[in-house]
């Protein structure tokens, strides 16, 4: 079946950071380059932001320390984080989509789900994403990868699937097909403490999860399970959420191995805390209640929220705010994924389009 199911594309730039870098500096094209902390001759602390292609055929990838990224690649390109350069460019990406679709969900700094439903075929959508791809190539000099599919779950691993510069189209009917042979690591989410979990449990694809039993599922991860095994069958209800009228602005990262390291994790919330604020200010935005999201193995998610005394835009302010929020979780448990959102604005505009909103997960 081609028509009449929702159709949803997932669009996701080509190693974003590096990638703006090397269009900023063609020498770059085809070296490792490496967008991060300083590595300090294998002695800095912070991670990898993000990475080419060539610098992953090293071993680098983003949220690695940055010291065992120079220990892989110490010939690597290591640039520090433009994030005004990279939210620019963002900026403009986001606004070529909003020219193709009705609904557009940014959930993060280089990627976004579009509701193309109105496209009224799985073909006619496969028209559409390559028309995109063209078009962010041609205006922006820079590749993504798409995914299309009848939910965001599978789209965004369909996206996955042909990195760099790939489209990749499911069908309603070939949803548990495309499925079934891919690593349970594939579904969102699914970290590598949740992975090793289910390796012994003896459910190492996909498919193996879509055959489980759900009760088994239930038993060791709780509710997550549940969600985990709907993933798994390709059911998604997930709507595409326009973040029109949204009052918040928000950053998230996961890191590719979870980590319990303090330097780690603190470096990178005042990274994400700095990247927010800089949205803020983008907009002429105040906020009053900063939150820090903090996920742990599997679906596991925390969030801890304080209020300012005052409406502020000041960065300091704000990444002391969020540094004291994620102090009582430097407790030795491995974190997946760490978030900075910030609420209750005033003045500016009422819609946050340019940094992701929280996933719901």
């Amino acid at each position: 079946m081609t028509t009449g199911a929702r159709i949803v594309l997932h669009v996701d730039m080509d190693s974003f950071f590096a990638s703006v870098e090397v269009r900023r500096d063609p020498s770059l094209a085809g070296r490792p380059v490496i967008v991060g902390a300083d590595p300090k001759g294998g002695a800095g602390r912070g991670v990898v932001s993000t990475c080419s292609y060539e610098a992953r055929r090293y071993g680098v990838h983003s949220g690695m320390p940055i010291s065992r990224a120079y220990a892989f690649c110490p010939h690597g390109v290591y640039l520090p984080v433009d994030r005004s350069l990279y939210a620019r460019v963002s900026a403009e990406i986001m606004a070529i989509l909003r020219g193709h679709a009705g609904r557009i969900e940014q959930v993060s700094i280089d990627e976004a789900y579009l509701d193309v439903t109105g496209a009224g075929s799985f073909p006619a959508a496969k028209a559409l994403a390559a028309a995109i791809k063209q078009e962010i190539r041609e205006v922006e000099g820079l590749t993504c990868s798409v995914g299309v599919a009848p939910g965001k779950a599978v789209a965004k691993i369909a996206s996955d699937f042909q990195k760099p510069d790939g489209l990749t189209i499911v069908c309603p009917d070939e949803v548990a097909a495309f499925l079934a042979p891919l690593p349970v690591a594939k579904i969102p989410g699914v970290g590598k403490k949740t992975g090793e979990d289910l390796n012994r449990m003896g459910i190492r694809t996909i498919g193996d999860l879509a055959r489980s039993d759900v009760q088994d599922l239930i038993a060791r991860f709780g509710r997550s399970g549940v969600l985990m095994h709907r993933l798994a069958r390709g059911t998604d209800d997930g709507e595409v959420q326009s973040r029109e009228g949204y009052k918040s602005v928000s950053r998230e990262t996961t890191f590719d191995e979870d980590t319990a390291d303090p330097s780690i994790l603190s470096g990178t919330i005042a990274d994400l805390a700095d990247d927010v604020t800089e949205a803020l200010a983008a907009d002429g935005l105040r906020c009053r209640t900063v939150t820090v999201k903090i996920r742990h193995r599997g679906f596991e998610t925390h969030t801890r929220s304080r209020t300012l005394p005052r409406f502020t835009a000041n960065p300091e302010v704000i990444r002391q705010a969020t540094c004291g929020l994620l102090l009582p979780f430097l407790n030795g448990t491995d974190v997946r994924l760490l978030g900075v959102r910030l609420s209750a604005l005033e003045g500016g505009h009422t819609r946050q389009a340019s940094i992701d909103e929280f996933l719901s997960t």
